[in-house]
């Protein structure tokens, strides 16, 4: 598909290295500050597939900033300005080598656990007699580690990260208190939109001052899963599949495609037609999610909107 960005070269002033990871990457700028660029690229099962879609970067760069503009009175964020409507900047922090994964319901990873009779995951016990779906007492926080690109994040006990040093104590009753917060916060925020916050995960690091900040992206489709409320109970009590929106559509379809990441398997062939279903879902998360219309970008050149954008932002700080 033509008009995408699934990779970026910049070379900016006072570059010092590149992060490439599944869908941004970061540039940091002078040991001070980072350029973190939404590309349209999309991963599912932790691989990324091998077409863009149009628009997905923007809609995820546009979603995320908003949300850390909504919670920024309740957890501190690392960012500082969007010069472009792919790309955000921010802080240079050291990242927790944990994802605070917070689910507020029985689905997605967590259901697959549980109907392979699993009764406690990332050592939190689940109830007997759920059903896909329904709603946890409390919210539960199943971390994972953070992967390195190709590798596949895995689940992980709060004891096991306290064990293993990964995240000192201390900082880890912050990272937990936050990630309570924000879920909170986030599931008005979807109420008001008519909308379940069902799961999501949360990112966080530490500034140069000791800080811990959210960085990365919050209560995006790919980071979170939405449910319309409207229906919700009826469609429980009868059995019935979720209304959602998340990027679960794409796990689904490569589902049936034969297709979850594991080895030997071929990521099915995706159409410009189902390239363009894709991005017409995305718009329509956007627009559900932050209550709103979509502006498009001028992709026509996007790499040069992007880096004429930076380049400015960066010349008159």
């Amino acid at each position: 598909m033509s008009n995408t960005i699934t990779t970026t070269d910049f070379n900016f002033p006072n570059q010092k290295s590149v992060y490439r990871g599944k869908v941004r990457e970061v540039y940091n700028i002078n040991d001070e500050l980072l350029v973190m660029v939404a590309t349209d690229r999309l991963s599912a099962f932790d691989v990324v597939l091998p077409k863009g879609i149009p628009y997905k970067g923007q809609i995820l760069n546009q979603i995320a900033t908003r949300f850390m503009e909504l919670t920024q009175d309740i957890v501190p964020n690392w960012l500082i300005a969007t010069p472009d409507p792919n790309v955000a900047v921010g802080h240079l922090c050291e990242p927790f080598k944990v994802e605070m994964v917070i689910r507020g319901y029985l689905s997605g990873h967590a259901a697959r656990e549980y109907t392979l009779g699993k009764r406690e995951i990332c050592g939190v016990k689940m109830a007997e007699c759920l059903k896909e779906n329904d709603k946890f007492p409390e919210p539960i926080i199943t971390p994972t580690t953070k992967a390195d690109n190709g590798e596949h994040d895995a689940d992980i006990s709060r004891s096991a990260i306290l064990s293993k040093g990964i995240v000192a104590e201390e900082d880890y009753i912050v990272l937990e208190k936050f990630t309570r917060d924000l879920f909170e916060r986030g599931t008005e925020i979807a109420a008001s939109r008519g909308l379940i916050l069902v799961d999501t995960k949360y990112e966080f690091g530490k500034t140069k001052e000791g800080l811990i900040v959210l960085i990365d992206e919050i209560h995006t489709p790919d980071s979170s899963r939405y449910f319309y409320a409207e229906g919700y109970q009826e469609r429980q009590d009868r059995g019935e599949e979720q209304k959602q929106l998340s990027k679960e559509f794409v796990r689904r379809w490569l589902i049936e495609n034969g297709f979850q990441g594991l080895e030997g398997q071929q990521i099915p062939d995706m159409t410009d037609e189902y390239i363009e279903t894709v991005s017409e879902r995305y718009i329509e998360l956007y627009e559900n999610i932050l209550g709103e219309k979509f502006v498009k970008a001028d992709i026509s050149n996007i790499d040069k909107r992007i880096e004429k954008n930076v380049l400015e932002y960066l010349a008159n700080r």
